[in-house]
């Protein structure tokens, strides 16, 4: 069927996405050109996928192999190449993706995945994304980032929200490099400063919630 073909797809930013008081992928069909991308794709995902991704996108080594790096080298130690990641189906408002494999004895394989773990392993092998036409049919928002929040109060919680990204980003790394240093007193107190920064974000929302009710 026409629209169950495979669109070719790019990775536009990773942003913060004050609609959903989350993180989201953009992602916008390649075959059209850069100044009339305005149709995109936004996938709401954690803090947690959003910094494996960012350190995709920095092309950053960290010290020590995180999950998806591990998985990477495992596909590469196993002769096992990534052909592509396709976000395949979207219900009831959760999306889902497979990521397609092939053995150097030409034996395919097709493995379900979250859309962000797909475009995180894509990401550090180099692997094409895709994403299933009748699902950026149904999903694709006229956006024009990054100006997503147009009022005064949500262009603050943008820029609020990339902050604590970054901060949080930074810690990761830093959380990382104390562990693999063995410095545990260091890697509780930088702990502890995530978790502090993660509830003040939830304590927002909830606050925010509690206001518009």
């Amino acid at each position: 069927m026409q629209d169950n073909r495979d669109i070719a797809v790019e990775l536009e930013k990773l942003m913060y996405y004050p609609p959903s008081k989350g993180y989201a992928l953009i992602l916008v069909k390649k075959e059209v050109p850069e100044d009339q991308r305005s149709l995109k794709l936004p996938i709401i995902i954690g803090a947690f996928e959003a910094q494996a991704i960012a350190l995709a996108l920095e092309k950053l080594n960290m010290p020590r192999p995180l999950t998806h790096d591990l998985f990477a080298s495992f596909l590469d130690r196993m002769k096992y190449n990534v052909n592509k990641v396709v976000v395949s189906d979207l219900v009831d408002g959760t999306f889902y993706a497979n990521i397609y494999m092939e053995s150097n004895d030409n034996v395919s394989y097709v493995m379900d995945s979250r859309p962000s773990d797909a475009i995180a392993l894509a990401l550090r092998v180099n692997a094409e994304i895709y994403v299933k036409e009748k699902v950026f049919d149904e999903a694709g928002q006229e956006l024009e980032t990054p100006e997503l929040a147009t009022d005064d109060d949500s262009q603050q919680t943008y820029h609020e929200g990339n902050k604590n990204f970054d901060q949080l980003f930074d810690l990761q790394m830093k959380l990382q490099e104390a562990i693999d240093n063995e410095n545990y007193e260091l890697a509780a107190k930088i702990r502890d400063k995530i978790a502090q920064i993660e509830d003040t974000d939830a304590d927002k929302d909830d606050f925010e919630n509690d206001d518009a009710n």
